[in-house]
C-alpha cells in the first residue's frame, strides 16, 4: 500500500512550530496543496511520512528540522553594502525575494541596516525549527504525461522557484530585490495552496 512514485497527491494541512505550538501556515480554508511524489516539491521528511498513507487518511506528521529546512547556518548571513538595496524602506524582519547563481529565486531575511550596510539572512524562515503536520490526504491520482515531463502538477510550463532553499552565496544587484511575493501570494505555489513544505 501507500502512495508511490509520480502520484499527485493533494492534501490539507496545518502546519504548527513542535517547541512554541504556534500554528505556521495552513491551507484549510484555502484550495488543496497539489504536488507530485518524487519531485522533491516538498520537505524530504513530510514526503516519506505522506507515500505511507492513503487517500482519505489523515495523520499527525512530525518531522525534524534535519530533514525540513534544515538547522540555522550562521554562515546563511551575509552583509551587503546599503546602496544595493536603493529605493527600497528596509523595515528589521521584512522579506525581500532576490534572484540566486542559478537564476533560482532565493528568499532573505532583512535581520539589520545601517546607512552604510545591510545585513541579510539567507536562512529559510523556518530553518532549525521541528515541524509539526497535522494532513489530510484528499486525492491522490497518476501523474499525466505531462506533469511528469514539466514536473509540475496542472498545465504549467514551469514553477515559480518559490522556498528555494539555497543559502548564503548569491549575487544579488540592486534589480534583484522586489518586495512582494514569487507568486502573487503570501505564501504562495502557483498549483494553489501554501508553500508549507517547498524548498
Amino acid at each position: 500500500m501507500g502512495i508511490g512514485e509520480n502520484k499527485v497527491v493533494s492534501i490539507s494541512y496545518e502546519l504548527k512550530d513542535v517547541q512554541s505550538g504556534d500554528v505556521l501556515d495552513s491551507n484549510l480554508e484555502a484550495a488543496p496543496l497539489s504536488f507530485i511524489v518524487g519531485k522533491g516539491q516538498i520537505i524530504p521528511g513530510l514526503e516519506e511520512e505522506i507515500k505511507k498513507l492513503s487517500a482519505g487518511d489523515s495523520s499527525e506528521i512530525k518531522v525534524l528540522a534535519k530533514d525540513a529546512y534544515g538547522e540555522y547556518d550562521q554562515n546563511a548571513l551575509q552583509t551587503l553594502p546599503r546602496e544595493q538595496f536603493a529605493g527600497l524602506e528596509l523595515e528589521v524582519g521584512m522579506t525581500l525575494y532576490g534572484q540566486g547563481e542559478n537564476g533560482e529565486t532565493v528568499q532573505v531575511l532583512v535581520k539589520s541596516f545601517s546607512d552604510e550596510i545591510v545585513e541579510i539572512d539567507f536562512n529559510h524562515p523556518l530553518a532549525g525549527k521541528d515541524l509539526l503536520f497535522s494532513v489530510e490526504i484528499l486525492e491522490v491520482r497518476d501523474a499525466t504525461a505531462n506533469e511528469i515531463m514539466n514536473g509540475y502538477v496542472g498545465d504549467v510550463s514551469s514553477g515559480c522557484g518559490c522556498g528555494s532553499n539555497s543559502g548564503g552565496s548569491c549575487h544579488i544587484t540592486d534589480d534583484d530585490f522586489e518586495n512582494g511575493s514569487c507568486c502573487g501570494n503570501d505564501n504562495g505555489h502557483s498549483n494553489g495552496g501554501g508553500c508549507c513544505g517547498t524548498r
